[in-house]
């Protein structure tokens, strides 16, 4: 870390990568206090997508560390929806909570964050932003998620554009990582498990260790070597991964391999001319 021990905020941090990376942060000498709908111990409560609570909870964190070097968004939720469903309920509150989430507790602990550097001879103020690889590689029952993840990789550089002088913004872009944002794609039998590589929770909580510690932060960022790949095919090859993606739906469909899930029976029915979805317990 650097000399001047480094005073953290971390949302999302009862989640499966804030609660981690807040103990180890903890472990390694920093001031650290978490923001979650779940409260605890260095956690204090907040719904991201509530304006005054997220600028009161960002006030009382600013107090408890004596000033903010750092920002580390996780803060997300994954309910499957259908692209061409409505955008109220779930679709909503997916792209609320993941991009307008990051985007209101960025603006509230900003004056913290630009007095920061005053303080500390003149070292930037951080913010990390934990996207995903689902920003540029888009699979089926995403779309929200895929949005709000692409949109926050967008505020992140206009971020860097306005506030760059004063802070280092890095993007991060997680693959697929088992943790309980996943529960509700499971439930309803659309989990990406199995349909894209896994990368290990500590792959990404080390990612964002090191990118506070380092001199230089990197401006994007995956957290593994393969993952680094995947992202730049994503970004660079769209028409080549959309493809591969495409064939890859059309397979599975095709198998069965999204049996009893009627979020799945509109697409099931355009790339196989079935009319419903078959159950595979049946077959």
């Amino acid at each position: 870390m650097t000399e001047t021990v480094p005073r953290v905020l971390v949302t999302g941090a009862s989640g499966g990568f804030g609660a981690p990376t807040v103990a180890r942060l903890l472990a390694q000498g920093a001031r650290v206090a978490g923001l979650d709908r779940a409260p605890g111990e260095h956690v204090i409560e907040c719904d991201v997508t509530d304006d005054a609570g997220v600028a009161a909870a960002v006030d009382t964190a600013v107090g408890r560390l004596g000033g903010l070097d750092a920002v580390v968004h996780y803060a997300g939720i994954g309910i499957p929806n259908d692209a061409g469903g409505p955008l109220a309920g779930d679709a909503l509150r997916v792209i609320d909570v993941n991009l307008l989430g990051a985007w209101r507790v960025t603006a509230a602990a900003l004056p913290a964050l630009l007095a920061s550097r005053a303080e500390r001879a003149g070292q930037r103020g951080r913010v990390v932003f934990v996207a995903s690889e689902l920003a540029y590689l888009t699979f089926p029952f995403v779309s929200a998620y895929s949005v709000a993840k692409r949109g926050m990789t967008a505020y992140a550089d206009a971020l860097r554009v306005e506030y760059g002088t004063d802070l280092h913004v890095t993007t991060v872009y997680p693959g697929y990582v088992r943790t309980p944002i996943h529960d509700a794609g499971r439930e309803v039998g659309l989990a990406l498990e199995g349909q894209v590589r896994r990368e290990e929770v500590d792959d990404i909580v080390g990612t964002v260790a090191r990118t506070l510690a380092a001199p230089r932060p990197p401006r994007d960022t995956a957290g593994t070597r393969a993952g680094a790949v995947e992202l730049w095919a994503g970004r660079h090859l769209p028409g080549l991964v959309g493809a591969l993606v495409a064939r890859h739906v059309r397979r599975r469909a095709a198998a069965g391999r999204y049996a009893g899930s009627p979020l799945a029976a509109g697409l099931v029915a355009r790339v196989t001319g079935r009319t419903s979805v078959p159950d595979r317990s049946t077959r």
